[in-house]
């Protein structure tokens, strides 16, 4: 990554302030971008005073009536922007699936358990839960599963008469 030195002596502050002034630049205005942060418009104009001295540049414009960007606002804000509307969507999609099984289930089964006990289970299973994709190995050995990386196994007894 082409900023990773940089962000080696970052600090975690110079992160602050960047959604408020975003909110700010998108609702034109202090109120509508504090009710929409949930914080006090004089909470929310600190917080992009704090940010304007720790970038060095005053970024809005501001009067008793309006709220616009400088130059360099709409600079910054070309480049922050997109960035935050990704982490923000990011987000959203993990809240989508919380509470829900996703992602890659790997198993490790013989191929007698496979077909009389994961076969009749796993169609129904995949059918309620479609953000879970299975990886099914069929061995016939004992598998260290944890070393292999698999999240279970179901291992064959024999069978004595």
């Amino acid at each position: 990554m082409p900023c990773e030195g940089k962000l080696q002596g970052m600090k975690l502050k110079q992160l602050d302030g960047l959604m408020a002034f975003w909110i700010v630049a998108k609702r034109r205005g202090f109120t509508a971008a504090a009710a929409e942060l949930e914080v006090s418009p004089s909470a929310l104009s600190q917080a992009i005073r704090q940010l304007e001295t720790r970038v060095g540049v005053r970024l809005l414009n501001r009067t008793t009536r309006s709220v616009s960007l400088t130059e360099a606002g709409e600079a910054y804000l070309a480049r922050v922007g997109p960035a935050l509307g990704q982490v923000l969507e990011a987000g959203e999609e993990l809240n989508v699936l919380q509470g829900r099984p996703a992602g890659t289930l790997r198993l490790n089964a013989a191929r007698i358990s496979t077909a009389m006990v994961l076969q009749p289970m796993l169609a129904g299973f995949l059918r309620e839960h479609p953000h879970v994709q299975l990886e099914l190995t069929t061995d016939e050995g004992f598998v260290d599963i944890v070393e292999r990386g698999f999240d279970a196994g179901v291992l064959s007894a024999p069978i004595e008469f």
